[in-house]
């Protein structure tokens, strides 16, 4: 799936606006622009952003193979609900993070195109560093919740 989404951003690019446009361009660019009619279609657009987020970004990927993982050994490790309530919430927020540091760079490079600007350079490293501190954050509490009960089962 990842090739059609990208092949579809990138495609739509070098469009040029206007009556020119393609059918198919017009469609893309136009569905972008409009607000979702009904509710159906807003979670549709939410999950299109995730599977691209998860399409496309390497460390989504990573975040969210890494919550699995934690959230597994949490459940066989016997953690109590609200030990697992803390993962959850700390996985969540380092994934809203790294979403929203995707939609941030896209913004970014949207408004200055291929030209270097010291403030885009800012706002996509202070976007990352928002992730960086999150990830961090969430390492340090998975080995608070997760260590001891892990160094019990393995009498150590």
């Amino acid at each position: 799936m990842a090739p059609q989404v990208s092949s579809e951003l990138e495609s739509t690019e070098s469009m040029p606006l206007g009556p020119e446009m393609s059918p198919r361009a017009r469609r893309l660019r136009v569905g972008a622009w409009q607000v979702a009619r009904d509710l159906p279609a807003s979670f549709r657009y939410a999950f299109q952003g995730l599977v691209y987020a998860f399409a496309s970004q390497r460390n989504f990927r990573i975040h969210v193979l890494t919550g699995v993982v934690v959230f597994a050994l949490g459940l066989w490790l016997q953690l109590s609900v609200d030990r697992l309530a803390v993962l959850v919430l700390t996985v969540a927020a380092v994934l809203v993070l790294e979403l929203l540091n995707t939609a941030t760079e896209a913004v970014v490079d949207l408004s200055v195109g291929r030209r270097f600007h010291p403030l885009a350079r800012i706002a996509k490293d202070c976007a990352a560093a928002a992730v960086l501190v999150a990830a961090l954050s969430s390492l340090m509490i998975a080995l608070l919740l997760l260590l001891p009960p892990l160094l019990v089962r393995l009498g150590i």
